[in-house]
């Protein structure tokens, strides 16, 4: 559900600057850490409906409560534990709620040191990089000490998935007990510029490399993205994915265009295998497949406290192709207390696999 709903966390190089620069503040005993900490959380409702053109459809309702508390720096050392729980209301079919099936799930339990331009976090954490993404048991030091310049070096063996949508049972492991581990830099130096070279490496499954560059200015942006893999199972051909964008924002209205492209033999290879950025759609069910080439132009509009959205796209892929709507309606009521639905309608090549649906939420964070 990439779309509707965002996980509530910070990455962790934010968290490493905001740590930064607050150490100097933190306590000076246990007690006072653990006094001084705060409580964080959210109040969640969801629902989702699919209509699917030949099989039966779907629905069910939920609703989760998440809760975490972290502890003030003490010398440059601070501790965060959240938990999260959901509970099935309702449910169309036995089995449309699976991904979820009322579950619990302890996802960040972590411990972080800060100090001047160095902050390394260990434990279950949210992490937020080209291509990994959502939840990880891992070990990850961002380094700020070079002017304009974040450079993050990771190593994860666990993830899960962790919101109203999914919850995972556990943090399973994935590339067998050798998971995968990532180098990552940022470059803001250059005024509207941005560059970000990255390596990543899962051994004995794939290692692959990328460069994207972000342009931004007043009213005008773009994005040039490349990535290529080298796999390492044998028959599997190495992978490699194109991405380019133009967008605009004048006031309240933002609109892009873009373009996908995959390699014609393996696609993107194994690179998404342990988070992607790149598609734009809710579900683009075949962004990443083999010769896949994907054009897309979105739209947003706010207007009197209501953001409005709307993203088409077309998936050329092989000889079949798929098509996919989302429009998008989001409103804040106060600061913590927002409402979001989306309709996202799939014609895929063959008719009988066309689908749409609606998913709703509600969420009061504190």
């Amino acid at each position: 559900m990439k779309k509707l709903l965002k996980n509530n966390s910070v990455s962790l190089v934010a968290c490493g600057l905001i740590l930064s620069s607050t150490m100097a503040f933190g306590a000076d005993t246990i007690d006072a850490a653990f006094k001084e900490g705060k409580v964080s959380g959210s109040l969640s409702a969801y629902g989702i409906s699919q209509d699917n053109k030949q099989s039966d459809d779907s629905a069910f309702s939920s609703g989760a409560v998440s809760l975490a508390f972290e502890t003030a720096s003490l010398y440059g050392f601070s501790a965060k534990a959240g938990f999260i729980g959901v509970h099935v209301f309702d449910e169309k079919n036995d089995g449309d709620a699976d991904d979820i099936a009322s579950k619990s799930l302890m996802s960040e339990a972590y411990i972080n040191y800060t100090t001047d331009g160095i902050s390394a976090t260990i434990g279950r954490q949210a992490i937020d990089l080209e291509w990994m993404g959502d939840f990880h048991e891992a070990a990850v030091v961002a380094v700020t000490a070079i002017p304009d310049t974040t450079i993050v070096l990771g190593y994860s063996q666990k993830m899960a998935v962790a919101g109203v949508d999914e919850v995972s049972e556990t943090f399973n492991k994935f590339n067998g007990d050798k998971g995968a581990y990532v180098l990552d830099v940022k470059y803001t130096g250059l005024e509207g510029l941005e560059f970000n070279p990255y390596a990543y490496s899962a051994p004995d499954l794939a290692d692959w490399y990328g460069l994207k560059a972000t342009f931004t200015a007043d009213m005008f942006g773009a994005v040039a993205h490349y990535a290529a893999s080298n796999e390492d199972v044998a028959g599997t051909e190495d992978g490699s994915i194109g991405h380019v964008e133009l967008n605009t924002t004048i006031s309240d209205f933002t609109a892009a265009l873009g373009y996908i492209k995959t390699d014609k033999d393996g696609g993107a290879g194994n690179m998404y295998a342990v988070g992607d950025n790149i598609s734009p759609f809710e579900d683009g069910n075949y962004v990443y497949d083999i010769d896949a080439r994907t054009v897309y132009g979105s739209v947003g509009y706010s207007i009197a406290g209501v953001d409005l959205g709307a993203l088409y796209g077309q998936t050329k892929y092989v000889n079949d192709k798929e098509k996919e709507l989302n429009l998008t309606v989001g409103y804040s009521f106060t600061e913590s207390l927002a409402a979001s639905l989306l309709y996202a309608d799939v014609d895929a090549n063959s008719s009988t696999d066309d689908y749409n649906k609606v998913l709703a939420s509600v969420e009061y964070t504190f």
